[in-house]
């Protein structure tokens, strides 16, 4: 298979309250992206053609049945549920949240058979999602439990590429599990990404500092100098390009990041605010680590434009073709 050819990608529909249904429709709307990939939308068929309907959206549906070769000019949809719904945009809602989840595990079993090639996830409502079925604080959790390998959370554009150390726990927690080992991890893994899903030979690799000023020689907390130093000083001894702890109060304004293949944040904000707000609206969330690619737009449900369609595809798309191309990457000869 060339990168040139058709890629089948599994599409999760997220929280139908949100904008996850608009901005799949509105992307497949420009009938340009069938060049490129023969999706296949695992959610309900009746839910789809209310949203198309209530946005006036122009683009064909086609349910998929058992064994049936899906349609390549159309948005192929695998029911899977069979009763209604009533959509309530920008509602938080139990209801809906069983779907997004049911959506997910049923795209995340055909990735797992392949049936499809990559997986490209609509935005969930991490409280709508809740329940005793599942209890995961996202995607990344729920995947990592699901496909083989380890779980890396890694925001990618073109230019910009940032991975965490830890990521959706509270802040009050991240000094407990930055340990010497766990950042070691994440460097491995961050490292082996770079080289199988980007391509890139002998990647650099920037580290940020936990503490303000990476913590001034210990006046504002030690945890630079007794773990994340001594780790990057192991790894420069091997002969691999990873540097810092860098400041990160004044990293990214500086543009240093442009020095480098990736980043490695210590926890959450620390990473994706700068990501974000440099980046936002053609990032990409990209799972790395794992046996499949899964890919998502950088934004969440929207549930302040849902059902107004105001909700634009730029992040969407970039998430159908990095999956494309780190797929490709990893298959390539």
């Amino acid at each position: 298979m060339s990168e040139s050819g058709k890629i089948k990608v599994g599409i999760s529909i997220g929280d139908p309250h949100g904008v996850g249904i608009e901005i799949i429709l509105k992307a497949f709307e420009d009938k340009r992206m069938f060049d490129f990939f023969i999706p296949v939308v695992y959610g309900n068929t009746k839910l789809l053609l209310q949203q198309r309907s209530h946005l006036k959206i122009n683009i064909g549906l086609f349910t998929l049945r058992d064994h049936q070769t899906p349609n390549p000019t159309k948005l192929n949809v695998v029911d899977v549920w069979k009763h209604d719904h009533k959509v309530v945009y920008g509602e938080v809602s139990e209801a809906a949240g069983k779907l997004a989840v049911a959506s997910l595990e049923a795209a995340t079993t055909a990735l797992t058979k392949d049936e499809v090639s990559v997986l490209v996830t609509a935005p969930i409502h991490k409280q709508a999602i809740q329940s005793d079925h599942f209890k995961f604080p996202g995607h990344t959790d729920y995947l990592a439990s699901k496909l083989g390998g380890e779980s890396l959370m890694f925001m990618i554009t073109d230019s910009l590429k940032v991975a965490l150390v830890s990521d959706h726990i509270p802040v009050k927690e991240v000094s407990k599990v930055l340990t010497p080992e766990r950042l070691q991890h994440k460097i491995n893994l961050l490292e082996k990404s770079l080289k199988q899903d980007f391509a890139i030979s002998r990647p650099k690799i920037a580290v940020l500092g936990i503490n303000p000023h990476t913590g001034d020689n210990g006046v504002i907390g030690d945890e630079d100098d007794t773990v994340i130093r001594p780790v990057i000083a192991g790894n420069i001894e091997k002969g691999r390009l990873v540097y810092g702890p860098y400041a990160a109060d004044s990293f990214f304004g500086t543009q240093s990041y442009l020095k480098f293949d990736a980043v490695l944040a210590i926890y959450h904000d620390q990473g994706l605010i700068p990501f974000k707000t440099l980046s936002f609206g053609n990032g990409v969330n990209f799972t790395a680590g794992l046996t499949k690619v899964r890919t998502s737009p950088d934004h969440g449900t929207a549930f302040e434009i849902a059902g107004k369609g105001e909700a634009k595809t730029d992040s969407f798309k970039e998430a159908l073709f990095k999956a494309k191309s780190i797929f490709f990457n990893r298959n390539s000869e």
